[in-house]
């Protein structure tokens, strides 16, 4: 198996991933006083950076110019307010991967009172860096989702996978 040129940390199969935790800052509130809803997919970014720095495939994956993954999709769901000073953690789940694409699910949970306050989404395609069109993913990634999947496999299916938008008719 290739290794990659840089450590990998522990590999986490904690399932789900619960490691991302946050505070609602000033500059992300808006002038109803709440998240602004882009900040809600920057703090879901934040927590894709930290399962992926887990499945082998951090910053250093890219700034060595191996390779890289792009967002293919993404859904947002938007279930309670968050305001200034607010924590928050997100738990994230792999919900199937084959050797190019990632199926990820966030979900973010008030840090006060454990509610519910958004879910996020996420198809992701691994990108080889020269050519910046799909590849597989390396070795030491593909073995360390595999893991984490099966791992995964064992939890519920969020209710909001697949969700889409439109008006329901009565």
């Amino acid at each position: 198996m290739i290794t990659p040129p840089f450590p990998l940390e522990t590999l986490n199969l904690a399932a789900p991933f619960d490691v991302f935790r946050g505070t609602v800052p000033n500059a992300w509130t808006d002038w109803n006083g709440h998240m602004n809803v882009g900040y809600y997919v920057v703090a879901f970014d934040h927590a894709t950076g930290q399962i992926f720095n887990n499945l082998g495939l951090p910053y250093e994956y890219t700034s060595n110019r191996i390779g890289m993954y792009f967002v293919l999709e993404a859904h947002v769901n938007y279930v309670s307010e968050m305001k200034e000073g607010d924590g928050f953690r997100v738990e994230s789940q792999i919900l199937d991967h084959d050797h190019k694409r990632v199926h990820l699910f966030h979900t973010m949970f008030a840090a006060d009172d454990g509610r519910l306050v958004a879910t996020n989404e996420l198809m992701l395609m691994h990108i080889d860096y020269a050519t910046r069109r799909s590849a597989p993913w390396p070795e030491w990634a593909m073995a360390r989702i595999g893991a984490m999947a099966a791992a995964h496999g064992e939890l519920p299916r969020p209710g909001q996978v697949g969700s889409r938008i439109g008006i329901r008719k009565t």
